[in-house]
């Protein structure tokens, strides 16, 4: 498949709200309030349309950023129910895409179509992410605390041992708000998605995951397939199960695919030198980068595995140990260390070490970077 760049930026805004159309007693019918995070995605091939970001897309991400803080001011602390009837994630989201393509983006050739993804994260552990053609990606985290061991690995892999983790699980629900729901100012209620996840929590929480039946090899991508199984016939809207074994590492399945992820970050300095002569970027700094690669395989039937997320450290280790504490844009081949030049300089070092690597993601600064995919794309990771 052809490469594909996504520019992401994101921004936070405090505001409080109110609910009306849930039913009487339900929390978020109540003056409350949230931290929210809204996030935007946009495709480089929509950019780079326009003559004068031709030249310039190292800055998109900056440009970007600076917009979407912009557009939401007006958000923050305030009462959302005066600035949009129903305030619903959903809706914040369509009223980021409107406003935010009804100005300064669309001066660039940056149309309602070059937008492909809007997002709102009112909690810590829920989100949507809502599209132009009204396609509604509803996500909610959970997290239990659990022993396992796998019984199939070489002798000495640690993970033979005894051991556990506090999992955590992302619940995704696709739903096109024009023609699968009767009301579409919102998709499925966080509620509902808790209470088919707590007949799980209760088999889960504070167990030995191998003494459950179907779990006797407890990978993250078979916990993964076995929730899945769970729940998708009572919940037709489940589109993806995300399995965190650790903070670093996880798995999604969505009913025939998986796809594994691993990330690291790395400390870098640089300084750009493709920018405006008065843009602090071209004085040496530095980021504290996140970088996040995934990968897709056939489950292997013995180790309840895709791929080791050990071996895919170790393959990654040559190239991280090029820019972890190093100058970037002193590296051999990177003829600019913005993280679109970033992305494919680390692509053409890793294609051939792990080939079933087909998208990496690169954040500079806290949910603002890039992605680079050239297969599936898979569901979007939260902060």
């Amino acid at each position: 498949m052809s490469n594909k760049i996504y520019y992401l930026v994101s921004a936070p805004f405090e505001s409080a709200c109110q609910i009306n159309i849930l039913p009487q007693g339900h929390p978020a019918a109540r003056l409350h309030g949230h931290s929210y995070q809204a996030s935007v995605r946009i495709p480089l091939s929509v950019l780079s349309n326009e003559s004068s970001f031709n030249d310039k897309k190292v800055e998109a991400v900056s440009f970007l950023k600076n917009h979407l803080e912009k557009t939401i001011e007006p958000l923050n602390y305030t009462f959302l129910n005066q600035k949009i009837d129903i305030p619903t994630d959903e809706n914040l989201a369509r009223w980021i895409h409107k406003k935010m393509t009804s100005s300064g983006i669309q001066s660039l050739g940056v149309h309602s179509t070059g937008i492909d993804r809007v997002g709102i994260q009112s909690t810590h552990d829920s989100g949507v992410d809502l599209d132009e053609q009204e396609q509604a990606h509803i996500w909610r985290r959970y997290r239990f605390e659990a022993a396992h061991q796998l019984p199939n690995v070489a002798a000495g892999h640690p993970c033979g041992r005894m051991h556990g983790h506090g999992f955590e699980v992302i619940l995704h629900a696709n739903q096109n708000l024009k023609h699968d729901s009767t009301n579409d100012d919102m998709g499925i209620d966080f509620s509902k998605i808790d209470e088919y996840w707590q007949v799980l929590h209760e088999q889960l929480d504070y167990t030995c995951l191998n003494d459950i039946e179907g779990l006797e090899n407890p990978t993250s991508e078979v916990l993964a397939h076995w929730i899945w199984q769970q729940l998708k016939p009572e919940f037709s809207q489940l589109s993806w199960v995300t399995v965190y074994e650790t903070h670093t590492s996880g798995c999604h399945y969505n009913g025939s695919h998986y796809r594994i992820w691993k990330e690291q970050r790395f400390e870098s300095a640089l300084k750009l030198s493709h920018v405006d002569a008065d843009d602090k970027r071209r004085r040496l700094h530095g980021h504290s980068y996140l970088i996040r690669l995934h990968l897709t395989a056939e489950l292997d039937k013995v180790m309840g595995w895709t791929v080791d997320y050990g071996d895919v450290k170790s393959q990654f280790k040559d190239v991280y140990e090029q820019l972890d504490h190093h100058q970037l844009d002193l590296l051999n081949g990177l003829e600019e260390a913005d993280v679109t030049h970033l992305l494919y300089w680390i692509k053409d070092r890793m294609a051939d070490a792990l080939p079933q690597l087909d998208r990496i993601d690169l954040f500079e600064t806290p949910g603002c970077g890039a992605t680079l995919c050239w297969g599936e794309e898979g569901p979007a990771l939260p902060d």
